[in-house]
């Protein structure tokens, strides 16, 4: 019996086959005759005026500083909104450093230990200078300045304006809060690493990458090195792990191909843990100052926001130092209907490394925070936290619907999703067990609504000024002559199942089986152009695409199909792979063998574009889509060591039509785990000095096997309108949730004592210091310590 593959079919990865063997290719197996490696000696201070190197005697030929890479340009990533102050990030340390792990020469030798000697021996006279470390203090007056020549440290201002003061005089219920999200480090399992060397035949710059977006990174080297992009090609090959930190051009990328051009040999820098950690993928740092007005029965009447995002020193290319700040003026308001709304954002720089888009993006810290809001909502209306959401969110009604900042909502329904997750977790059991409140633990609940808008187009992206903008995506398709299909698109799999997805698309399409169909990714020398895989846009944009092309090549299949069964009779009709006339057959793989080996059958009028066909894509709507779900958990929480247990996690899910379940639940899976992450563990602190205190993951805490719930996911298609079909981008969605949920859960447990955590990661430190907060303000003759914060 046949096994459904198609559209809906939760089929087994056809990549699994090699990664579950040991058999994956990543830019670490490679290795070629005559490669050397490289090492990078690195600023140990976050900010000091660099007055020269020393370079170790009798190797100062193998020690090149940013005077040997002259003809090199810095990496500048602009933002086009108006008062987006430039950076220019150089490849090697100039005049000054900014951060700690800032490269400040190359060292090249036989093996990376030795070249970590050579970078060992090499010195760099600094002068140190102070450090800007905290977003705000950077914005007071006497601070120290980054970039001198700006005058200040902010990257760039973006205002949402309007008249609020009516909704003052008239909202009985104003609540504020000061919220932080902590900075992160990115973790995959794979970090960054490149293999760079010329290829004399073709006269061709090749750089082997773990890179999310090869295309991209072909232009930024084009545009460093000074080389045009036809003669560089970009290769990335199985890539463990992106999540937003291998979307970036790195400053190692550029100097490590401009060696090898300038060897004439292999050239190779592989990421230690320690550079990835403290030099290279940071990420999340927000702080909201926030204020919501309500109705006392909890209807949302206006939000006023005043939000930072700390961007670290440089503008990281393509997306910019602004990417996170002017999203969160333009989805703050998540889900939820209002009269008024109002957010002022700043990027601020400050003496770290570069903040990258990491997974949710800015949607993770707006979740929180408008999140945090509504339950502080219910707190103060007396209501569940479900019921604010229910009198607040887009009714089904509504849709498509345009929000207050003009997000328009393709189709769903919200408050279905909120009582689904409800239902599931079941909120009367776990309100019982609250009560009971046995011991030192206390029970608490919480939820997180949110929409995750995924494959945005070229209005959005445009509008949020980042120097790279994508427009209609590509894709090829083309059968062999033994009837293989093969497609070619220009986005990349980083754990997306893409190979497995993309086949299902075109086995809809065609009835070709899957096994039969060859995906080709991650090549600038054999895919067309695209701005690659971020945004939850791939199965979106590059599965209609392929879906489109596989429309297009089965018009012509039909036409020699039905030639050659002319004289069968009647019109013959499509079976899977097979065209069917009244009594004989004949397959896709016979008609590729017709049309590339016995022309002679082919109809006098045969499609001259034959069986290969390269087509573009875009949806009928570039706003992009709108997934949304809704997180329930349960947790417990240990009043006396601040311990926070996830008892019961529900996720209710709305991704559209679901091209492979499996896949998707997978997605939400990962996602959610690293939202846990983002909620109980992961941050990266800094000395006043910008020194990063955690260099390794016995530092930085993430979340292992036991930290991780047995996620209970449910599943709501309700198709997209615009979509080819009726997919919804997901891959950032478990992220998103996860850390808001939990920490109202949190709060939810604290809050009969009196105490609240307004920052993330919720840590033990963080809950006891609560506690004792409440304690404090609950002291007979006690002046009451109302923080905003």
């Amino acid at each position: 019996m046949a096994t459904r593959q198609g559209i809906g079919a939760p089929l087994e990865r056809k990549e699994d086959e090699r990664f579950m063997r040991g058999r994956g290719d990543y830019v670490g197996n490679l290795r070629m005759v005559g490669m050397k490696d490289v090492a990078f000696l690195r600023s140990p201070v976050a900010h000091a005026r660099l007055r020269g190197v020393e370079k170790p005697a009798g190797f100062e030929h193998v020690v090149y500083t940013l005077a040997d890479l002259a003809d090199v340009k810095p990496i500048v990533a602009d933002s086009g909104l108006p008062g987006f102050k430039s950076s220019e990030q150089p490849v090697l340390a100039g005049a000054k450093v900014r951060q700690v792990g800032e490269m400040i020469a190359m060292c090249v030798a036989d093996t990376r230990a030795e070249a970590e000697d050579l970078a060992a021996q090499a010195w760099a006279d600094l002068e140190e200078l102070p450090a800007v470390v905290d977003m705000l203090a950077a914005r007071q007056p006497g601070s120290a300045l980054v970039h001198e020549h700006w005058g200040d440290n902010v990257f760039l201002e973006t205002v949402v304006d309007a008249d609020l003061d009516d909704i003052r005089s008239r909202a009985p219920v104003r609540l504020r809060r000061r919220l932080r999200t902590a900075r992160q480090s990115m973790a995959p399992m794979e970090g960054r690493g490149v293999v760079a060397y010329w290829d004399k035949r073709q006269e061709q710059l090749v750089v082997v990458t773990s890179a999310q977006m090869p295309h991209v990174n072909r232009t930024g080297l084009s545009m460093c090195l000074g080389l045009d992009e036809g003669r560089i090609r970009v290769v990335s090959p199985d890539v463990g792990g992106g999540f937003g930190y291998k979307g970036i051009l790195l400053p190692e990328e550029v100097c490590v191909a401009w060696l090898a051009m300038r060897l004439g040999h292999p050239v190779r820098w592989i990421e230690d843990r320690r550079e990835q950690l403290t030099a290279n993928a940071n990420c999340r740092e927000h702080d909201y100052d926030i204020t919501v007005y309500a109705e006392r029965d909890g209807r949302l009447l206006a939000i006023d926001c005043e939000a930072h995002v700390d961007s670290g020193a440089y503008s990281s290319y393509p997306f910019s130092a602004c990417l996170e700040a002017a999203q969160v003026g333009s989805i703050l308001p998540g889900p939820y209907k209002m009269e008024r709304y109002r957010c002022r954002t700043w990027s601020v720089a400050t003496n770290k490394p570069p903040i990258l888009p990491y997974r949710g993006v800015a949607r993770t810290g707006v979740c929180y925070a408008i999140e945090t809001m509504m339950d502080a909502i219910a707190a103060e209306t007396g209501l569940e936290p479900h019921e604010v959401r229910l009198r607040n969110l887009v009714q089904p009604q509504d849709m498509p619907y345009d929000n207050i900042t003009r997000k328009h909502f393709d189709s769903g329904d919200y408050p279905g999703c909120v009582m689904r997750a409800m239902d599931a977790l079941d909120l009367p059991r776990w309100r019982a067990r609250q009560r009971e409140a046995l011991g030192t633990q206390r029970i608490g609940v919480g939820l997180a609504v949110f929409c995750e808008q995924g494959a945005h187009g070229t209005s959005v992206y445009y509008g949020w000024g980042i120097p790279m903008v994508p427009g209609r995506e590509p894709a090829a398709v083309r059968l062999t002559p033994d009837g293989i299909l093969e497609i070619r698109a220009g986005v990349h799999s980083h754990g997306q199942g893409m190979e497995t997805t993309l086949a299902q698309i075109a086995h809809e399409v065609l009835g070709v089986d899957t096994a039969r169909v060859r995906i080709v990714l991650g090549d600038t020398g054999q895919t067309p152009y695209s701005t690659g895989t971020w945004g939850s846009r791939s199965i979106v944009m590059a599965g209609s695409a392929v879906g489109q092309a596989c429309k297009i090549l089965r018009e012509r299949l039909y036409r020699i199909g039905a030639w050659l069964l002319r004289e069968d009779g009647g019109a013959p009709q499509w079976q899977g792979d097979r065209l069917a006339g009244a009594a004989a057959a004949v397959d896709v793989a016979e008609i590729a063998r017709t049309w590339y080996l016995k022309p002679q059958l082919l109809p006098p009028d045969v499609d001259p574009g034959g069986l290969e066909v390269s087509t573009t894509y875009q949806a009928q709507r570039d706003t992009g889509t709108f997934s949304y779900a809704c997180h329930a958990v349960a947790v417990g929480v240990d009043i006396e060591i601040g311990k926070v247990s996830i008892l019961d996690y529900v996720i209710v899910e709305d991704g559209g039509v679901l091209i492979n379940p499996m896949v998707v639940d997978g997605q939400v899976c990962g996602g959610a785990a690293q939202g846990i992450g983002t909620a109980l563990l992961e941050e990266m602190r800094y000395s006043e000095e910008g020194q990063p205190m955690a260099s390794t993951l016995a530092d930085y805490m993430l979340p292992g096997a036991t930290d991780v719930p047995d996620f209970r996911i449910e599943h709501m298609e309700t198709p997209a309108p615009y979509t080819e079909f009726g997919q919804k981008g997901i891959g950032e969605s478990g992220a998103i949730g996860s850390p808001a949920a939990i920490a109202n859960a949190v709060n939810d447990a604290l809050r009969p004592l009196g105490a609240e955590v307004n920052e993330l990661p919720v840590t033990p430190r963080a809950v006891l210091e609560a506690l004792a907060r409440a304690r404090r303000d609950a002291a007979p003759g006690a002046e009451p310590q109302r923080r905003v914060a």
